[in-house]
């Protein structure tokens, strides 16, 4: 299901709801190297296959932690369409906690909930939980609070 979200009295009407849950998406080491390579963080554990075989506890290259921030609103998007929407910004991350290594090869999907909703300086203020899940895995990956603003286009008069 598709939450759509196009005004701020509609944001508003979600907080305290869980808005829904993402398609999972593979993690594979294609996708680590590029985040490596655009980060500049080519840690061994991160890159090196052989090498994490052999010393690390899940025997394989881990993803970057803030590779999964960064997923965040690309899961997002599978299921929450924002309509009439002039622009978005990122205001902030109250918390994020790595919670499981996600492997190489692994597929995640992300899960929110709305914390807050709130008129804010003329837009809607948001504070989301998402719980990034491994598949398979008993714990998640990742449990992380967010804070947008999200400043739709007015109504013609």
């Amino acid at each position: 299901m598709v939450v759509t979200v196009s005004s701020i009295e509609d944001g508003v009407a979600l907080d305290g709801e869980e808005i829904g849950v993402s398609d999972w998406m593979l993690i594979d080491q294609d996708r680590i190297n590029r985040f490596a390579d655009a980060t500049d963080d080519h840690q061994w554990i991160h890159v090196d296959a052989a090498r994490a075989e052999r010393e690390l506890p899940i025997g394989s290259t881990i993803a970057h932690g803030y590779l999964l921030v960064s997923l965040i609103p690309a899961l997002v998007d599978h299921f929450m369409r924002l309509e009439r929407l002039d622009r978005a910004i990122n205001f902030g991350v109250n918390k994020v906690r790595f919670k499981n290594m996600v492997a190489a090869g692994s597929r995640v999907r992300l899960r929110s909930k709305v914390l807050s909703a709130r008129r804010r300086a003329g837009a809607l203020q948001t504070v989301l939980e998402h719980t990034m899940e491994i598949e398979g895995e008993n714990r998640p990956a990742m449990v992380a609070e967010t804070i947008a603003m999200y400043f739709f286009e007015e109504d013609e008069e």
